[in-house]
Order: C-alpha cells, then structure tokens, then sequence
C-alpha cells in the first residue's frame, strides 16, 4: 500500500500562481491610478496655498500696508519674498519691534509633488499669456514644470 504525501501538486500550484498572476495584473493599474490622483490633488493643495500667499501679498500692497519694490505691480518680485516676508507700514507707525514689522505668507516654499522640487515655472504679470520663460519682474502666478497629462485628459502644467 502506498502512503499519501502532504504537500501540492504542480497543476495546483500552476493555478495558485495564475490566480496571483491575475489579480496582480488588476490591481496594478488601479495602484498607479491612485498614486496619480495623489500627486494631482496635492498640486492643486501647493497651487491653491502659493497663490492664496500671492494674493494676500497683492492685497496688502494695494492697500498700502507693506512696502513693496517699485516695478512689481504690488507683486512679490520672488516666491522667496513670501516666505522671509515684507515690512509693515502699520507696525512701523506704532512703534513696534522689529520682528512685528515683517509680514509673512508662507512658511516655505511648497514642493511641487510632479517634480518633487521646489523650481515652479513662474509667470510675471507683464509676461504674455503664452511665455514659457519668466520675465523676472514678480510672481504673478506659479506653474509645476511637468509635462504629465492629468487624469482628466488636460495637461497639468495648464493649472
């Protein structure tokens, strides 16, 4: 009499490694699809908190309650501006100290997460709307520098 083995049999295990195979094959793509819309959610977050950043910036030097370098337009001339800030006009009336006068509006630069830097396309408000090259004047606006096209078909370096 012949005593049965423990273990699998090769059609069993060319089955299991099929199934895996299979599913494998599925869940791949569905992984990549999430990772994308990751990335595109936190570019719109970095595009949102920049430009809320330009914008107070812009208010402020409308009002005429920071002091802002000639030729900007009321623009900060750099993203770094936002983040070492600006001198108040209102704290400097009140005699206040020094580290009260500065105006801040960002505590970094946000990384772009399609580039995984720092380094926006940047565009100046005298810039056309199609340069691609920033005429160095101020931030008007910020763009990642990717060429990757968004899960919505649109290009993400139009946002």
């Amino acid at each position: 009499m012949r005593r049965r083995e423990s273990g699998f049999t090769l059609t069993e295990l060319l089955v299991t490694a099929t199934i895996l195979g299979v599913l494998a094959g599925v869940a791949l793509p569905l992984v990549k699809v999430a990772i994308q819309r990751e990335q595109e959610t936190a570019l719109r977050r970095a595009l949102r908190t920049v430009r809320e950043a330009i914008d107070a910036y812009k208010r402020l030097a409308d009002e005429n309650k920071i002091e802002v370098e000639e030729g900007t337009d009321g623009y900060p001339p750099t993203l770094q501006v936002l983040v070492e800030g600006v001198k108040s006009k209102a704290a400097a009336k009140d005699g206040k100290s020094e580290a009260e006068k500065v105006v801040k509006f960002l505590r970094r630069v946000p990384v772009d997460p399609m580039t995984k830097s720092t380094d926006w396309g940047l565009r100046s408000s005298q810039d056309p709307p199609e340069a691609t090259i920033w005429g160095e004047q101020n931030v008007y606006d910020i763009y990642t520098k990717s060429r990757r096209t968004a899960l919505d078909g649109t290009k993400v370096r139009d946002w």
